[in-house]
């Protein structure tokens, strides 16, 4: 697999060697020992979470709080999506700042986003299944959502008119939005 940090650093792209021929293809989606070797400490996935959304539709920007922050690993097995993180981590060179890659089904790439980061991505096929593993378990106490389209952050959506659930249209601003240490 190749492994390669992103304008945050603690952010990484991740690419499978994929073997294929005309009968299709075959590639490790996780290896437990690669994974932490790349993110560089040990790490316990416990909750794997499987979504579907039609194109133009936006989920973000979530995160959870400690004690149940989560990290997240995350991969399109169908469709195509651009995905983002945010740093929310105060005592970060890149606090505030964000970074972005379209993950598909096709480059079968995945993004490691760690604790301390906002994560939302936008649909931009017809349709696209989307999978993350998780470091901690779904904690309703603890979640969060922050506005996606937050002019201080200003992330650069490739679109614009965008479909959200009620929670996230009601989502927090960064100024007003909760921070890690």
């Amino acid at each position: 697999m190749k492994v390669t940090p992103l304008a945050i650093p603690d952010v990484l792209l991740i690419e499978p060697q994929v073997f294929g021929d005309d009968r299709g293809f075959f590639f490790e989606s996780f290896n437990q020992e690669r994974f932490e070797k790349a993110i560089g400490h040990k790490i316990n996935f416990v909750q794997d979470n499987h979504s579907k959304s039609v194109k133009g539709v936006l989920r973000g920007l979530h995160y959870q709080l400690p004690p149940k922050a989560q990290g997240k690993l995350v991969r399109v097995i169908q469709g195509e999506v651009y995905d983002v993180a945010v740093d929310l981590r105060k005592s970060s060179p890149t606090f505030g700042k964000w970074v972005g890659e379209i993950l598909s089904a096709d480059n079968k790439k995945q993004m490691w986003i760690p604790e301390g980061f906002a994560h939302g991505f936008l649909t931009l096929s017809d349709s696209a299944e989307f999978l993350y593993k998780t470091t901690d378990f779904y904690s309703k106490d603890h979640e969060q959502a922050m506005m996606w389209n937050d002019e201080i952050i200003d992330i650069d959506w490739p679109m614009k008119d965008v479909s959200l659930s009620s929670k996230d249209s009601a989502a927090v601003s960064f100024k007003e939005a909760k921070y890690f240490s």
